[in-house]
C-alpha cells in the first residue's frame, strides 16, 4: 500500500512556484503577507505590534528580557539535531521557527489567520475553530483519555485549549522551537497548568511507548513534507496505548476556498507554507491506515478546515 504520492501542483501552482523562487519575488510576497496579517489583526481590534511588545518585555519597557534567553536554556534540549525540512524559512520568517520574532507574534497570527473563517468571527475566530475541534473529539473518543501528547504545539495554544476540555488529563506538548516551548513554559506559568513541555521533533519524541490515550496535532501537517508526515504517524502510533486515538486538525484540500483561491492569495500563502503542495498532494487518511490506525473518521469542521480522527487498529 502505497501511504503517500507526490503528485505535481496544476498550472497554476507551478507558476506560483517559479515565481517564488526567484528570492526578490518570494520576499516581496512574504513581506505582503505579513504586512496583510498586521493589519488584519488590528482591524479586529488585536494590536499586534503592542501585544508583541508587551510579551516581548515582560515588563511594559521598551528592552528585550533576558528572561526569556534564560529559559530558553533550560528548556532546550542542547544536543538535538534538527531535521533538513525545519531549517527553512516558515511564516514569513527567514530564520524559521527558530526565532524569538515567530514565537512572540504565534498568538496575535492565529487571531488574524483565523478571523474570517466564518463570517464576523473576528478576534473570536481561533477559539471557535479550536472548539469545532474539540466538539469532533468528544463526539468520537467516548472516555476522556487520561494522558495526552500535543504534538507540535507551538506555543501551547492548542495544549491549553486541550486542558480546559479535558481537565483531569496529564499533557504533555512537544515541539521543535525551543523558541515556541519557552513562551508555552511562561503562559502556562500564568495559567497555573501543569503541561509537561519537550523540545524534540514529533516523529521522535523519545517519549515512552504506549504511554498516551491521545495524540493530537493541531495546524502541524500542511506544515511538513510528506516523508516527515508520516514519520509522525508511526511515531503517534507508538505513542499510543491500545485502543488509543490520533486526532489530526489542519487544512482541508478539498475545500472550495482552497480550491477556488485566487491567484494573488495562493502566491502569498504559499510564501509562507514551503511545503503546501506536498500537504495537498498526500493522502492522509491513507497514510493514517498504513501506519497501523483504523480508517479515520473525517470531519469539516470548518469552512476550510478538517478533522481526522482514528483508532489504534
Amino acid at each position: 500500500m502505497t501511504a503517500a504520492t507526490t503528485s505535481a501542483p496544476n498550472f497554476a501552482s507551478q507558476l506560483i512556484n517559479g515565481i517564488l523562487a526567484v528570492k526578490p519575488l518570494a520576499q516581496m510576497a512574504k513581506h505582503q503577507a505579513r504586512t496583510m496579517m498586521i493589519k488584519r489583526a488590528e482591524s479586529i481590534g488585536v494590536y499586534w505590534r503592542q501585544e508583541v511588545q508587551a510579551l516581548r518585555s515582560r515588563n511594559g519597557q521598551c528592552e528585550f528580557s533576558p528572561a526569556w534567553e534564560a529559559e530558553l536554556k533550560q528548556i532546550e534540549t542542547a544536543d538535538l539535531v534538527y531535521p533538513d525540512y525545519y531549517l527553512t524559512s516558515f511564516h514569513a520568517y527567514d530564520q524559521g521557527n527558530l526565532s524569538w520574532d515567530a514565537a512572540l507574534e504565534v498568538e496575535v497570527a492565529a487571531h488574524a489567520v483565523h478571523a474570517r473563517i466564518w463570517p464576523e468571527a473576528g478576534a473570536q475566530g481561533d477559539a471557535m475553530l479550536r472548539q469545532s475541534f474539540h466538539r469532533v473529539l468528544q463526539q468520537q473518543i467516548a472516555n476522556p483519555p487520561q494522558d495526552i501528547v500535543d504534538l507540535g504545539c507551538s506555543v501551547g495554544m492548542s495544549t491549553f485549549a486541550l486542558q480546559a476540555v479535558y481537565p483531569q488529563a496529564r499533557i504533555t506538548g512537544v515541539d521543535l522551537s525551543p523558541y515556541f516551548l519557552t513562551v508555552a513554559q511562561y503562559r502556562s506559568k500564568q495559567q497555573a497548568m501543569p503541561v509537561t513541555w519537550v523540545h524534540a521533533a514529533a516523529e521522535a519524541t523519545g517519549l515512552p511507548n504506549a504511554s498516551f490515550d491521545l495524540v493530537s496535532a493541531h495546524l502541524v501537517f500542511h506544515e511538513l513534507p510528506q516523508t516527515a508526515a508520516i514519520a509522525i504517524l508511526n511515531e503517534a502510533r507508538r505513542l499510543l496505548r491500545p485502543g488509543g486515538y490520533l486526532a489530526i486538525m489542519d487544512m482541508n484540500p478539498n475545500s472550495d476556498i482552497f480550491v477556488k483561491m485566487p491567484p494573488y492569495v495562493l502566491t502569498l500563502l504559499k510564501s509562507t507554507e514551503p511545503y503546501l503542495d506536498q500537504y495537498f498532494a498526500l493522502e492522509l487518511e491513507q497514510a493514517i491506515y498504513a501506519a497501523g490506525f483504523t480508517k479515520p473518521t473525517v470531519v469539516c469542521n470548518s469552512p476550510r478546515h478538517r478533522t481526522l480522527v482514528a483508532q489504534v487498529r
